[in-house]
């Protein structure tokens, strides 16, 4: 793929999401749609929240833009947007929203190759029902992870930066500049002190536009890639999902005993958390592109690297 090409349509995406998250945070004071600070909260002031609006916007046209036969995907991804911007503004019960997920992955199943994502292991009835179970818990993962300044920004970019090194088709590689650069553009207006929140509508829609992307690169065979690129958040979210599992706790309600959370005692913790992401994400880029010649050693050492984050954000109390 032409490098050119490449840096245009990021430089492009980032250029119109800086723009349109101007004029959504513009909307939403007009209209006072903030996100309170309460006990649970990373933030200590009333923010607006619904900044996924533009991300979501320019990402969805640019991605209709960049090939025609996403058609299903941009519409289920729309969809989720929607659903998610009314659970953001009057909240909706966890099951209809788990339903909605559950709906929009099962149909989008039907965008991905005609490949196995588990590399011919499993029968393939098998392999669709254990990708659309990983898909789900992809979309409310990353939903669970946005919840510091600049946190989703970075993990998105990194994400996007090495689907486009990858380079597992030119479609892809033009996703992943697209993405990149819209989650760049949102970042500038999300770096602590964030002046606006992506909300539901961006986290949601993210996580699954995103949970395709790595499925598709399981499918082609990328499949250590797909697993070491977004590692940080796989590895802190199923861990802490497992441990509220164990204590009994309902795993819905909000809560602050992430990792990245724990690391955050005080607001202005959050760019050096997000910055120490940004650090790891760009070691994953590193083993993503070494997991083509080397995917066990790759994967080793990228899980050494996550552990060891983990292990240094987890060293304070749970707040």
């Amino acid at each position: 793929m032409n490098a050119l090409a490449l840096v245009a349509i990021a430089a492009v995406t980032l250029g119109a999401t800086w723009l349109a998250t101007f004029l959504v945070r513009r909307w939403l004071l007009r209209f006072a749609v903030f996100d309170q600070p309460n006990a649970r909260s990373s933030h200590v002031k009333a923010t607006p929240r619904g900044g996924g609006i533009a991300v979501v916007a320019v990402l969805l046209l640019a991605w209709a833009a960049i090939g025609r036969d996403g058609t299903l995907l941009l519409g289920l991804a729309l969809g989720l947007a929607v659903l998610s911007w009314i659970d953001d503004l009057k909240g909706l019960p966890p099951g209809l929203r788990l339903a909605g997920h559950a709906a929009a992955v099962l149909a989008g199943l039907l965008a991905l190759p005609d490949m196995a994502v588990f590399q011919g292991l499993l029968p393939l009835w098998l392999d669709r029902v254990l990708a659309a179970l990983m898909w789900i818990w992809f979309v409310n993962l990353y939903n669970f992870m946005d919840g510091i300044d600049g946190i989703t920004g970075v993990e998105t970019a990194v994400i996007g930066l090495g689907v486009t090194l990858l380079g597992a088709s030119p479609l892809a590689s033009l996703h992943g500049a697209s993405l990149a650069g819209a989650a760049l553009g949102f970042l500038l207006w999300n770096w602590h002190p964030a002046r606006i929140f992506l909300g539901d509508v961006g986290s949601v829609a993210l996580g699954f536009l995103i949970g395709w992307l790595l499925l598709d690169l399981a499918a082609r065979g990328f499949w250590a890639a797909a697993l070491l690129l977004p590692l940080y958040h796989l590895a802190d979210a199923t861990w802490t999902l497992g441990r509220r599992l164990l204590r009994g706790e309902r795993i819905w309600q909000a809560h602050r005993s992430h990792f990245y959370q724990r690391a955050t005692q005080v607001p202005a913790d959050h760019p050096r958390t997000s910055r120490l992401i940004a650090l790891h994400g760009l070691g994953m880029i590193g083993c993503a592109l070494w997991s083509l010649s080397a995917p066990l050693a790759a994967l080793v050492l990228g899980g050494i690297l996550t552990a060891l984050l983990l292990f240094w954000f987890g060293r304070a109390q749970p707040v």
